[in-house]
């Protein structure tokens, strides 16, 4: 790896952010003053340095989010509900289920065409990410969410291949009394969702497990879904010392439709059609996804824990693309994609806490071991029916890690953090496809990196810290990303590198009297033989290295307590991403245009009312974006925006039931824009807009028994 530069100055705010400082003014400062004697419940993570602490005393940008906001008048179906509120990390609802949403954090992953990449996603502690690196928002259990642990940054390498951050779901654990709860949802476009949870506990046991189904027509032609996902989680205290847990979940997603992007031309025409070749094809994807995983958590003593993960599950994905048959050869790999996959994991983690000159001190040092088995088919998709066999491999991916992390309070104001992680990861393709012209396609790819980091956190009063953290990251890319050459030419994409970043930041916290805290961070990340995008056509996606790429940035967030029943939060992020050095496969240099699919200015803010013993409540939402570019030449790009959102609700208790009620308009003022982007689109179809408005009602009831 490089060694690490020193971080440039980063720019000053430009004129273009107004909208987004304007709307800052639902929190002004003035209010800070009149914050609610009772203050707000302390935030506990454990994802950023793997023990549990205030995200306060963290060296490094890491936000929660508790569960009770992930469920208050939400619809439980996206991350992106909620998600908006983490500066620094944008969530984008596609309006397509077949695709699950887009999420980058700090650039990181604004190249995934599909799934969540760049960004690592685990539920209490358990991989949900996949060995090779892609990973499915659509599989995080909201309706069990205790809180959403979001870590950016450089210790967000010291969980593995990712680069850009870690989003880390922790469930609810077994209420004492045996609970049960029902809710019910549904607007626009046909849109409904049921759920059923309970849980109990008794002695040294307890469980909790919901099921639920999510249906839509969906906002455009052809972009109906069927989601049913079920989750269980139980808990038993062997002893004083010894905890097992075993969560379980399954998803399935049938014939999900994918109406694809649009043309600029199209958007202008008609915003809720179909892409071309979408209905034609019967472009579709269903999904059939069961994981379980175990836990086992005992303390050998004062100073000792020793924590032992296992998890294993199945994925079965089939995929319509749309492609016109003539690109259909016998050297393509079809329009129909079939895949069979096989993961497993376990993980071994020792955790000390002591004194090291009679201050307190943390040491984590952990092995794991991940792996993936594939069996990967392509057919001719026939108008919708599958045809023809032309691809047929065996893909595998092990990757094997080995981590330490320590924490040391040199002084009652000095707090120094660092950690290091070495990672190996390997594919192999077996091809079982060689037929007349398709030539044998079997190889192997290693990569290997080693991660350090280190932090340092500062108390400047004992309400304000500040930190920093540098480091180095490791990401290799997926099979998705080696499955297909940007030139077209037969052959898996095994001349693809391992990208390797720099990364550093400084930030500061502070607490604005008992009710409201606020956090600024500047980020900076270099990055050399990046990932990105090459062609994108039909659903099938190429990609290429660029030699070296730059994010710099800076995240503001304030989250406060007002006085008269008002809450508010507002969260704005300035994130510049260029190529530094890139010439793509085609010979263009393209050095100095900025990453596509990342936008300069982020707002998202809230201001919340929250009457009295009345149980009645109201919030406007507001979100301001600035314009993407769609592709690496920066000739087309998805318009700013600005949304807002409007919900109430009611809450009590009725007969013993605690009943909560609420309704939401989306998109308030039917503003028309671009909610996300395909990026290099090979057909310019960049496109995929978001609903004008919409309507949604919901419903829970929930009794202790």
């Amino acid at each position: 790896m490089q060694r690490l530069r020193s971080p440039r100055r980063l720019p000053p705010l430009k004129s273009s952010a107004g909208s987004a400082l304007v709307a800052l003014a639902l929190v002004p400062t003035w209010c800070f003053a009149q914050a609610g004697a009772a203050g707000r419940t302390e935030r506990i993570v454990i994802t950023g340095t793997r023990i549990e602490e205030r995200a306060f005393d963290v060296p490094a940008a890491i936000d929660a989010i508790g569960g009770e906001t992930v469920r208050d008048q939400q619809m439980r179906v996206n991350l992106s509900e909620t998600l908006g509120r983490v500066p620094g990390l944008l969530a984008q609802n596609r309006q397509n289920y077949a695709q699950d949403l887009q999420v980058s954090s700090r650039g990181f992953g604004a190249r995934a065409t599909f799934g969540v990449r760049g960004v690592r996603l685990l539920q209490d502690g358990i991989p949900i990410t996949m060995p090779d690196g892609q990973g499915q928002t659509a599989l995080f259990d909201l309706d069990a969410a205790e809180r959403i642990e979001v870590l950016r940054g450089p210790f967000a390498a010291l969980y593995g291949n990712s680069s850009g951050g870690v989003i880390h779901l922790i469930t609810q654990d077994p209420p004492a009394q045996p609970t049960v709860e029902g809710s019910v949802s549904g607007g626009s476009f046909d849109t409904w969702r049921a759920g059923v949870k309970f849980g109990a506990s008794s002695g040294g046991f307890g469980g909790t497990g919901n099921v639920a189904r999510f249906d839509t027509n969906g906002y455009r032609d052809h972009s109906s879904a069927t989601r049913d996902t079920a989750n269980a989680k139980l808990r038993w205290a062997l002893d004083e010392a010894t905890t097992v847990t075993l969560i379980a979940n399954a998803l399935s997603q049938p014939d999900t439709q994918d109406p694809l992007g649009l043309t600029r031309e199209q958007l202008e025409a008609d915003r809720e059609q179909a892409g071309q070749n979408a209905v034609a094809f019967d472009t579709r994807k269903s999904i059939d996804h069961r994981q379980a995983g175990l836990v086992l958590r005992h303390r050998l003593g004062a100073q000792d824990t020793l924590q032992a993960t296992g998890y294993g599950g199945q994925r079965e994905v089939e995929q319509y693309l749309g492609i016109p048959l003539v690109a259909q050869g016998p050297t393509s790999s079809g329009g129909v994609v079939h895949l069979d996959r096989d993961f497993y994991g376990a993980s071994l983690e020792w955790t000390r806490r002591t004194q090291l000159a009679g201050r307190d001190t943390s040491f984590t040092a952990g092995v794991s071991r991940d792996s993936m088995t594939e069996r990967r088919r392509g057919y001719v998709n026939n108008n919708g029916v599958r045809g023809e066999l032309r691809r047929d491999e065996e893909d595998r991916v092990t990757t094997t890690d080995i981590y330490a992390i320590a924490s040391w309070q040199a002084t009652d104001a000095l707090r120094l953090t660092g950690g290091v992680r070495s990672s190996d990861v390997k594919f192999t393709v077996d091809d079982n496809y060689i037929v007349g012209p398709n030539p044998d396609d079997s190889g192997s790819a290693d990569y290997s990196g080693t991660s350090p980091v280190v932090g340092v956190l500062f108390k400047l009063t004992p309400t304000t810290n500040v930190f920093a953290s540098i480091g180095q990251g490791f990401e290799t890319p997926t099979f998705v990303e080696l499955a297909y050459r940007p030139d077209g030419a037969p052959g898996l994409n095994f001349d693809l590198e391992a990208a390797e970043s720099e990364n550093a930041e400084v930030g500061v916290r502070t607490q604005l009297g008992e009710g409201a805290h606020a956090t600024a961070t500047a980020f900076l990340s270099s990055t050399r033989n990046e990932v990105v995008s090459a062609v994108s056509s039909g659903g099938r996606n190429s990609f290429t290295n660029a030699d070296r790429t730059r994010r710099q940035g800076l995240e503001l967030a304030v989250d406060a307590t007002l006085g008269r029943s008002f809450e508010a939060y507002a969260a704005y992020t300035l994130t510049k991403a260029t190529f530094e050095e890139y010439v793509t496969f085609a010979g263009v240099d393209l050095s100095g245009n900025r990453i596509p699919g990342v936008p300069e200015h982020l707002f998202a803010g809230e201001l919340a009312w929250r009457g009295a013993g009345s149980g009645l409540s109201a919030a406007l939402e507001l979100r301001v974006a600035s314009k993407v570019p769609v592709n690496d030449a920066n000739s087309a790009a998805a318009g700013s925006y600005e949304v807002a959102n409007l919900r109430g609700g009611w809450s009590g208790t009725v007969a013993g039931w605690r009943l909560d009620a609420f309704a939401r308009v989306e998109n308030l003022f039917g503003t028309e824009y671009v909610g996300s982007v395909i990026v290099n689109e090979a057909n310019q179809r960049y496109y995929e807009p978001a609903p004008t408005r919409a309507f949604f009602v919901g419903f829970t009831a929930r009794r202790p028994l």
